[in-house]
């Protein structure tokens, strides 16, 4: 008889590639998941993975009992959550990936509510990038996702996942207050093409934001600093260094010498939602956990 745990493990190195990505996922050693790939080769009676080079391909047999693998532990993962699980009392362990303005203004406040929830949750959260994200809950290695989607940059969430989205969130432009544009009530990308800017690093998503801000212009930012924390980005403008462009959702109080202004034409918003593997819909604890971000985001009804 096949075994969950092979066809788990066979599944984790067609997603990530080789036996040692596999492994750092599923938490064992690499010797540990190559004899559970060597235990389902003895009980289907053929080889599922071949070597090239330094690493292992799937064979075509191994390709097609990964796709019924995936299959089963959906469905496993589907009937784990619903009908072997409490509705009235959501239990159990929670892995909950988020960007970090998120991580403070929506997850923070979180965990504070669980804990006078009433649920028996225990909830473990990583800063990521939305594109990062997705890409763990899609492959299991997280439970639910709070992701953001820029209108200028748009987020792709895989056929088997659930994405919903839960509030807007603008960004403002950060400029210092001897700054001219300071007392302006709004700017336009045309005003800013001069100014020396701070971003999030190349690849992210709000950095591509800053990008096509000025696409229009044929123009390119000038990026003096890149930096993923955009407690850095408040600090450098206060420092009258740079100017910023940095989202509302999170954001601390803004020292005396930050003024936020606002960017129009356009309005720089993002969506923000969250997303989680259609086989844990009726999950209790992520129907627990989804209905108090719905509340915290001003989304629920009073």
């Amino acid at each position: 008889m096949i075994e969950i745990g092979s066809l788990r493990a066979l599944a984790a190195i067609e997603q990530h590639g080789s036996v040692i990505a596999a492994s750092e996922i599923m938490g064992f050693s690499p010797s540990a998941v190559s004899q559970q790939i060597k235990k389902l080769e003895k009980q289907t009676g053929f080889a599922v993975l071949e070597r090239r080079g330094r690493g292992v391909l799937l064979t075509e047999r191994g390709l097609t009992l990964a796709a019924y693998g995936r299959r089963i532990l959906s469905e496993l993962e589907e009937l784990e959550s619903t009908l072997l699980s409490d509705p009235a009392r959501p239990s159990g362990h929670l892995k909950v990936v988020a960007f970090s303005t998120a991580c403070r203004g929506l997850v923070g406040p979180l965990l504070g509510r669980l804990a006078s929830s009433g649920a028996d949750l225990d909830v473990s959260v990583l800063a990521e990038d939305p594109r990062e994200a997705v890409a763990r809950v899609a492959n299991g290695e997280a439970d639910l996702g709070v992701v953001h989607n820029w209108n200028s940059v748009p987020l792709v969430i895989p056929e088997h996942m659930t994405l919903e989205w839960l509030c807007e969130d603008i960004a403002d432009l950060l400029v210092h207050g001897s700054h001219p544009l300071a007392g302006r009530g709004h700017v336009e990308p045309a005003d800013l093409v001069d100014e020396q800017w701070i971003s999030t690093p190349h690849g992210a998503i709000c950095n591509e934001a800053l990008l096509r801000i000025f696409a229009d212009l044929g123009r390119v930012p000038n990026i003096k600093v890149y930096d993923p924390d955009f407690a850095t980005h408040i600090s450098l403008v206060e420092q009258g260094a740079v100017v910023a462009l940095v989202p509302r959702l999170g954001r601390p109080a803004l020292p005396p010498d930050v003024v936020p202004v606002p960017l129009v034409n356009p309005v720089q918003v993002r969506q923000v939602g969250m997303v989680y593997r259609r086989t844990m819909t009726a999950s209790p604890a992520i129907q627990h956990v989804s209905g108090l971000l719905r509340q915290i985001s001003g989304r629920a009804e009073p």
